[in-house]
């Protein structure tokens, strides 16, 4: 298999998918797990809305580095293909805010769902935005070897 169809493969995992594993790590390095709906602006930036006070956004707070898969859990054992990540995350403010509203808004209302607004993540709301910029993706070839990939 060629690197081309690698990159097909996360391709195909990321528009067959709707929700992330997010992998975090609090300031005293015990890892949490937590899966999240996102929308993403092509493949370097995944965006989720979360309470601040949840134990993923407080990990995100004070450990920004943070490990993602995306995979269909639905596929027979042993046809599974998922991409790996490793990423910077934030919580977003200021234009960056605005910005990935719009990416949240337009992915949240292609899928049928409620538009968040800023009023929705600032302030006194219970939630806010938050988003990863990766670092670097992968997936897996069939000799469970690790293969760097560029979805875009």
């Amino acid at each position: 298999m060629s690197g081309g169809d690698f990159d097909a493969v996360a391709r195909a995992v990321f528009a067959g998918n709707r929700y992330m594993v997010l992998g975090t790590a609090g300031a005293d390095g015990w890892p949490w797990t937590t899966p999240v709906w996102y929308a993403r602006e092509g493949y370097e930036e995944l965006y989720w809305v979360s309470k601040p006070g949840a134990r993923h956004s407080r990990n995100v707070a004070a450990r920004p580095q943070v490990s993602i898969v995306v995979f269909d859990s639905q596929v027979p054992v042993g046809s599974a293909a998922a991409v790996y990540m490793e990423a910077v995350a934030q919580e977003l403010t200021g234009a960056e805010l605005e910005r990935g509203l719009d990416v949240f808004g337009r992915e949240s209302a292609a899928q049928g769902l409620s538009v968040w607004t800023l009023t929705d993540v600032s302030g006194g709301a219970r939630h806010r935005l938050y988003c990863a910029t990766v670092t670097e993706h992968w997936v897996l070839d069939p000799r469970d070897e690790r293969v760097p990939v560029s979805p875009a």
